[in-house]
């Protein structure tokens, strides 16, 4: 991007602050944002923000290493039960909306045994609700794997949850993404 893209402006406020507004709900009991030690304007907004900053020693080289990261932390600060829920949401999807939570939080407190999944369109996308207790799955994913491995090959199974809204698969990489998101 040349910039970074979690503090670009959107809407009224930034990315990240859209984000974490959306997150604030009494379903949620805790949010957490993996920063790296030299991002002190992120760690700063994150932190205006009312979520809970993690800062690693080492900054980490895959959005993986963040959230084995995040979930050791969490483990260690709140003890979750296995099937209690965590929920991964790439903090570069700008346009996620409260209908998309809402109608996954729902289908979680229905059936939380299973990971789910929103599609649109036939296409999954993010946030993905996992059970706690698929965490030493992600911890022992081989080296080369991602967390999608985990959607390919989970004993756990996994549930699709079909929403109206084509933002869970929108992220931003690029100036040209930016510049889509403006009015």
């Amino acid at each position: 991007m040349g910039r970074p893209k979690l503090l670009l402006p959107l809407g009224t406020g930034t990315v990240i602050s859209r984000m974490l507004a959306l997150l604030k709900r009494p379903e949620i009991a805790a949010t957490v944002v993996v920063v790296r030690l030299d991002d002190e304007p992120l760690r700063r907004a994150v932190v205006d923000c009312g979520a809970t900053v993690l800062q690693p020693d080492r900054s980490p080289p895959e959005m993986r290493d963040s959230v084995e990261f995040a979930l050791r932390q969490i483990e260690s600060d709140f003890h979750p039960a296995p099937a209690d829920g965590w929920i991964l949401i790439p903090a570069d999807h700008p346009l996620l909306d409260s209908a998309v939570l809402d109608r996954l939080i729902a289908s979680w407190q229905a059936e939380g045994d299973r990971i789910l999944v929103p599609t649109h369109s036939g296409r999954r996308g993010h946030p993905t609700i996992f059970p706690f207790r698929v965490v030493h799955d992600v911890y022992n994913l081989l080296p080369d794997q991602g967390l999608n491995s985990l959607l390919r090959n989970n004993a756990v199974g996994i549930r699709e949850v079909e929403v109206d809204s084509p933002a869970i698969l929108t992220d931003l990489d690029t100036p040209e993404d930016y510049a889509r998101l403006q009015p």
